[in-house]
């Protein structure tokens, strides 16, 4: 009888939760710390502090014109998903695993690396794959043990939220003119390895004692302006563009499937899925209703849609375009959204509904 009155009562925390009354929701979320683990739609700066090259980074103008006004290393024009994430659960800023100096992990830290897979044999050498990311993340949990103990170091990363977003890059490095994975699996081979390999070092980090599991799928990455940019110079195929559809629908398909079968598995495994792909399709389908006006361009690149990789005159091309008002854009670049559009499927993620989010949004996660 005991045990059902709590659980009403905690049920009845979280339905508040969910309607906002934030006073409630902060009280439960104390001392919820936020990990993050991905690719540069999660990349906070990172690869500011690798070997690697200005593909792989946004350390330089106009990159977080709008929001830092400088860059930081964010692939935005200002913030991206887990800046508002932070906010919203009343975080500070979580800072980049790799920054200089940091010690203190006990609010969170970023592992996240632009250009990142799931998969090591994608850009290897160029980012800090998924596997090396959980290493340092299991780096990271040897250090608050010795700080803080075996049992307080449990806790709290059982209390944390893990929020992971990667794979788009592992099929962008499937190209069949290159790529020798081409020759050794079918595009339904390959999609169970990525979503195989995720799944596998989710179970790592639980093992290690994380508990609640934020997960997008893959957005529509055919709508990329780079994507656009080429096909129309001949650079990719309209059959490409099939496969790498294919291959994005099918991964967007498994994936939450993959992640019930794990909450099955897993005793206490919590997690929270949204569909980045359907929130972006969305707005790209029905501008107006979000009050954006360029669906299609990137602010700030060169050649058609602003779809050539030159942003800042960084990457071999001096020259390059930059839009007036980023806030009426989807894209900021070639290849990522602005601050408005991260803001927007941060807002999915937090109190999104049944028809993007599920089983239950970030705002319940965090507060369970």
């Amino acid at each position: 009888m005991m045990r059902n009155s709590i659980k009403l009562v905690l049920c009845g925390l979280l339905l508040l939760c969910s309607l906002g009354i934030i006073q409630i929701c902060e009280a439960l979320g104390k001392d919820h710390p936020l990990f993050v683990f991905g690719d540069s739609i999660y990349d906070v700066g990172n690869n500011n502090y690798i070997n690697t090259t200005t593909i792989s980074q946004a350390n330089f103008p106009p990159y977080g014109q709008t929001f830092f006004r400088f860059p930081t290393g964010r692939f935005s024009d200002g913030r991206v998903i887990p800046d508002f994430i932070a906010e919203y659960a009343k975080l500070p800023l979580i800072l980049p695993y790799l920054y200089p100096g940091i010690k203190d992990f006990v609010k969170g830290v970023n592992f996240a690396s632009g250009g990142a897979g799931v998969l090591d044999t994608t850009f290897p050498g160029y980012v800090v794959t998924l596997r090396r990311q959980v290493n340092y993340f299991k780096e990271m949990e040897r250090s608050l043990r010795k700080k803080l103990g075996t049992s307080k170091t449990k806790k709290l990363l059982s209390k944390a939220v893990y929020l992971i977003a990667i794979g788009s890059g592992d099929y962008d490095a499937f190209d069949p003119k290159s790529n020798s994975l081409y020759q050794s699996y079918t595009t339904q081979q390959y999609v169970d390895l990525v979503i195989g390999n995720m799944t596998s070092f989710i179970e790592e980090i639980y093992k290690t004692g994380g508990r609640k599991f934020s997960v997008l799928n893959i957005g529509p990455i055919d709508h990329l302006p780079a994507v656009q940019e080429a096909i129309i110079s001949h650079y990719r195929t309209p059959a490409w563009m099939e496969q790498f559809k294919q291959f994005i629908g099918l991964h967007n398909e498994k994936l939450p499937k993959a992640l019930q079968n794990l909450a099955q598995k897993f005793k206490g495994l919590l997690y929270s899925h949204t569909d980045f792909h359907t929130a972006i399709s969305n707005i790209i389908h029905h501008p107006t209703k979000y009050g954006m006006k360029e669906v299609k361009s990137g602010c700030c690149g060169s050649g058609a849609f602003r779809g050539k990789s030159s942003c800042g005159g960084m990457r071999g091309i001096k020259e390059y375009e930059l839009c007036e008002n980023p806030e009426e854009h989807v894209f900021f670049d070639a290849n990522h959204g602005t601050d408005r559009i991260y803001k927007f499927v941060a807002e999915m993620m937090w109190t999104g509904t049944s028809n993007i989010t599920t089983p239950i949004n970030l705002n319940s996660l965090f507060y369970m």
